[in-house]
């Protein structure tokens, strides 16, 4: 069987920016022994794999690692292909996915996510992270993923990890945020996964899942804007919606091709 792929840079509007997925269209599931090897193939940090079903897009999301819960980049990727390659008509394209029912909106070549909310709630640093970072947080929150928060934009940009202790950690299909006040922004962040093929994600959407309400909450306002200031870099609009948040980006079609199984 010959397949159509796609590998979509989003949350940038240039090339070799922002955080690279491919998205995979499909008639039909395949197992998800082979849905795993094709991401591995691909070696980017998400592959979206999607099949439509009447009037929603039933969507599944894997890393080279394992499949995931929750994605923002490759959520917004596939709705770059359903609206510019595939001319879908509507520009709300909602999504079955293992988190629920989600929808992207489509406006002014903007993609903003619906996706549910997950405010961190505090607690303590485990030695095993502690000693994996060369600088230590002001405050450690977590909820699917441990968020540290530093003072300053610069203790983000100078985070390094110790990969071997790093990796001791097993935080399932969690990662660890690395957050703090921007400078031309409301708020920087990095995030990196232990045990991963790929350490450093380049930009996470699922992420501001949690950042959003808690730097909402912090600065006292619900519309903020955010840098993820990984080597490729990108940015994200962001709203916090009660129990919701929105993920706004920008995407840019990289290469489209196909394989055969």
């Amino acid at each position: 069987m010959k397949y159509q792929i796609f590998q979509v840079n989003s949350f940038t509007n240039k090339l070799f920016k922002g955080n690279p997925a491919c998205v995979v269209p499909l008639k039909e599931w395949l197992s998800d022994e082979l849905l795993l090897k094709i991401a591995r193939e691909n070696a980017v940090s998400e592959t979206a794999f999607f099949i439509k079903n009447g009037c929603e897009f039933h969507l599944r999301w894997f890393t080279p690692d394992l499949e995931m819960d929750l994605c923002g980049h490759a959520t917004l990727a596939t709705a770059h292909i359903i609206k510019t390659e595939l001319k879908y008509k509507s520009n709300i394209i909602h999504f079955k996915t293992l988190s629920g029912n989600l929808s992207v909106l489509v406006s002014d070549e903007f993609y903003y996510l619906n996706f549910p909310s997950r405010k961190p709630i505090k607690t303590k640093l485990p030695n095993k992270l502690k000693d994996s970072l060369n600088i230590q947080p002001k405050k450690i929150y977590k909820s699917r993923d441990y968020m540290l928060v530093y003072e300053s934009e610069k203790e983000i940009y100078d985070i390094q990890i110790n990969r071997h202790k790093f990796d001791k950690i097993n935080l399932g299909t969690g990662g660890v945020i690395f957050t703090a006040p921007g400078v031309k922004v409301d708020f920087v962040s990095r995030f990196f996964t232990p045990q991963a093929t790929i350490l450093e994600d380049s930009v996470t959407g699922s992420s501001h899942c949690s950042l959003i309400p808690f730097w909402s909450e912090l600065l006292n306002k619900n519309i903020l804007k955010a840098k993820q200031v990984s080597e490729r870099g990108g940015y994200l609009l962001c709203e916090n919606k009660d129990n919701r948040v929105i993920i706004g980006g920008q995407a840019i079609l990289f290469s489209i091709g196909y394989f055969s199984i």
